[in-house]
Parts: structure tokens; C-alpha cells; sequence
């Protein structure tokens, strides 16, 4: 992905001062959420997934995770495939937040369910809250397929802001189908969020259609 940056939560004060220093128009828009989210008083469980999170500037292809398995090994001699073995190919999906501002949520549809943090500041404490509350419990996001995006400036009038007019801080949550399933002028947690996407028909159908039923 073009312009991928990955930093983990431990290095985003560094990546905020390298952004100020090289006046790289990727990275100085990036820089005032990391040094904010650097300095967040995350709780205990927040700051142990935070060490596990990425943050991007590009929106992630979703089609990612339908890539077989195969295509993703590395390559091997004929009389080398049983080398490779099955904790060889599983490699565990990484959760990341992801800014808004050039995404197409329509790429999403039917694979995600977008949840949208937005503030007209980064340094709004609903916001910095809410990234908190988000980490809180990230292995329950993953498994409903949540996918977050934060979109903290106005002035650049995101696609996504210009769908969802939010007024100041909201939290959004958008369906597999793309609908809006949830607004909320205040942070949610992820209990709250789960128990949500739990009452959802196709949500519903996943749970069945994992228990083989």
C-alpha cells in the first residue's frame, strides 16, 4: 500500500518528531494524533494491546484477509513443502487504527464493520477517551470484523465526513450492508459496541453459521 506507515504506540512520539522535523506532508498530518495517543493515560489493559496496535495512513485493502494462504508462504523447493507447517502459515491478524480522510467505505461492504471516531481535535478528551476504550478490548473487534477509522480535521472535509455529518465528537458505526447502525455523541465501550453488533441479522447468521448450524 502506497505511503503505509506502521508504527506501534510506543514510537508515536518519535514519529511526531521526525514528522515536524522533515515537513513531510504524510507524516506532519499524522503527527499531532500520534503525540497525542503517545501521551493517552491509557488503562492497564489498554497499554498492553497498545503494544500489539498499528497505526496507518492508508486505508487497508479489503480483500486482504480472502488472500489464500498459500500465496501468502514464502517460496519453497518441491521436497521442501513439508517443512512448512500449518504455525509456519498462520499468522495472526494485526488490529490497527486507520485515518479516514481518503478511505471509500464502500470498499467495505459485505467484508467490515466500520466504526468511524470523529473530533474536531485530536486533542478533544471524547476522542482520546474513546481511542482508549477501543483498545480496551481488541480481540472482541476483531472477531465481529470491526474496523476503525479516526477523522480528527474538519477542515479537510473527508468523503466520510461529508456522508456523516457528525457535529463535533461522534462515534459511528456502519453495518456490513453500510448502513448506520449507531450514533453517539459520547464514547462507547466496547461492551456497548459489541452488544450492538450482536443484535444485527447478519451478525446473527455468522455466530449460527460458525457453530455449523
Amino acid at each position: 500500500m502506497k505511503n503505509l506507515i506502521r508504527p506501534t504506540l510506543s514510537n508515536l512520539a518519535n514519529l511526531a518528531t521526525l514528522a515536524n522535523l522533515a515537513n513531510l506532508s504524510d507524516l506532519a498530518r499524522l503527527a499531532p494524533i500520534a503525540a497525542l495517543m503517545a501521551a493517552l493515560p491509557l488503562s492497564p489493559t489498554a497499554a498492553a494491546w497498545a503494544q500489539e496496535v498499528e497505526i496507518v495512513t492508508d486505508a487497508p485493502d479489503p480483500a486482504a484477509d480472502l488472500v489464500p494462504v498459500a500465496e501468502q508462504l514464502p517460496d519453497t523447493e518441491a521436497g521442501d513443502t513439508e517443512a512448512v507447517t500449518e504455525t509456519d502459515a498462520a499468522v495472526p491478524p494485526v488490529f490497527a487504527i486507520h485515518d479516514g480522510y481518503d478511505v471509500d467505505i464502500a470498499e467495505y461492504r459485505w467484508t467490515h464493520r466500520p466504526v468511524v471516531v470523529f473530533a474536531d481535535s485530536p486533542a478533544d478528551p471524547r476522542f482520546r477517551e474513546q481511542v482508549d476504550e477501543l483498545l480496551k478490548d481488541v480481540p472482541a473487534l476483531m472477531t465481529r470484523d470491526v474496523i476503525v477509522f479516526v477523522d480528527t480535521d474538519p477542515e479537510r472535509k473527508s468523503a466520510l465526513r461529508t456522508k456523516l455529518r457528525p457535529r463535533g465528537f461522534m462515534l459511528v458505526l456502519l453495518g456490513k450492508d453500510g448502513g448506520v447502525k449507531l450514533r453517539k455523541p459520547l464514547p462507547w465501550s466496547v461492551r456497548e459496541l459489541s452488544r450492538t453488533i450482536d443484535k444485527m441479522p447478519m451478525r446473527l447468521r455468522e455466530v449460527e453459521d460458525r457453530r455449523g448450524g
